[in-house]
């Protein structure tokens, strides 16, 4: 492969990763498929349904992922969240952070992007905020504070920390097998938790639900088979096209967001390249803008006092300090991560469902005093 051919491929996979991000946003918007809106909905009304759509998104995306690596197209060992490190302290204490973040900017950072396509002018102000503090966790100040405290504690395992290499040893097979296996009874599992809602099968939860899901398997495909170059031509070696970490990715809303800023900022600086996390920013804007026109939903929102605007800024600098630390958000680590079935990732969205559940009771505690 010359250049020329490797440029042409690398602006398909970038076309092939905006659109899949602009299907997600719009589904997003149709939907109201949300963590945080689900997990407010549990505690405050004791209703699961957008929760089913969260599960029914990790079950489908579960097994698409080790349906591919089973079938020989994708390798799990080179994805963005398998390492041998399992840092599970910078999981608990990021994920709590943008749990509780999340609540106080009214979203996490893909429900940011899906409602500045709605008109929202309070989440762009949070995109902004976020891409800062999450750019300073990446490479600033808070990031020598990170590196310096809890990315220091981590367990360290002579191969990936995941379930499946894990189960691999027990059961005596290979981890993708092991990884399917955990996959067709862990995912299906949630697949069926969630048909089981008396009142969840209906159009627009299972399109959340089967839409979201595939929309991540379909993310992978795209980073690890479309965009995979056996040898580079520059490098002689592997490579991963268009993508911020070099290996493979799926779709996550912090560190692209930091990206995205750093690449508005630095537009005229030609070391600054468009990659998979930039341009699913942009799609996911794009297709809630696009649904939002074509429904009539779209409205203009800004804050409502200097409280409301305290709260989101808070919640943005919590999001973006905590999203970096954690390795991803409620998407990057929630439904991408846990589709590889990383051990990082299970404690990451456990805490953040904690900060969330956290936050909402802080909410409501605040509002219950105003009265």
């Amino acid at each position: 492969m010359d250049i020329y051919q490797l440029n042409a491929l690398t602006t398909q996979v970038l076309w092939a990763a905006f659109i899949l991000a602009a299907l997600f946003g719009a589904i997003a918007q149709r939907t109201h498929f949300c963590t945080m809106g689900a997990v407010s909905d549990i505690v405050n009304m004791g209703d699961w349904t957008r929760m089913r759509m969260w599960g029914m998104a990790i079950g489908v995306a579960m097994i698409g992922f080790y349906g591919m690596a089973a079938a020989g197209l994708i390798d799990p060992s080179k994805t963005l969240y398998a390492s041998n490190r399992f840092i599970w302290l910078s999981a608990l204490v990021g994920g709590l952070l943008f749990g509780f973040g999340m609540v106080l900017a009214s979203g996490c950072g893909s429900k940011t992007l899906v409602r500045i396509g709605g008109g929202n002018l309070k989440s762009l102000v949070v995109f902004l905020v976020m891409g800062v503090a999450a750019f300073a966790t990446l490479k600033g100040i808070t990031a020598v504070l990170r590196v310096a405290t809890v990315d220091r504690v981590a367990i360290d395992f002579t191969s990936n920390a995941a379930l499946s290499n894990w189960a691999a040893g027990v059961l005596g097979v290979s981890p993708v097998m092991a990884g399917l296996t955990i996959a067709l009874i862990l995912g299906g599992g949630l697949i069926v938790w969630a048909l089981a809602g008396p009142d969840f099968r209906r159009f627009d939860n299972l399109l959340a639900g089967l839409g979201i899901g595939a929309v991540i398997a379909a993310m992978w495909w795209v980073s690890g088979r479309m965009g995979y170059v056996a040898e580079h031509p520059d490098t002689l070696q592997e490579a991963f096209l268009a993508t911020n970490s070099g290996r493979m990715e799926a779709l996550s809303f912090v560190s692209p967001v930091a990206y995205t800023v750093d690449w508005l900022m630095f537009f005229s600086d030609k070391s600054k390249l468009l990659t998979i996390g930039i341009v699913a920013v942009f799609g996911v804007v794009a297709g809630s803008a696009l649904y939002s026109l074509l429904s009539r939903s779209f409205r203009w929102e800004g804050f409502r006092d200097a409280e409301d605007t305290g709260n989101h800024l808070v919640g943005a600098v919590l999001m973006g300090v905590g999203g970096v630390t954690a390795m991803g958000c409620t998407i990057g680590q929630g439904l991408s991560g846990i589709s590889t079935l990383s051990a990082t990732s299970f404690v990451a969205v456990a805490a953040i469902i904690v900060g969330c559940v956290a936050g909402v009771r802080y909410q409501v505690w605040r509002m219950e005093r105003s009265v």
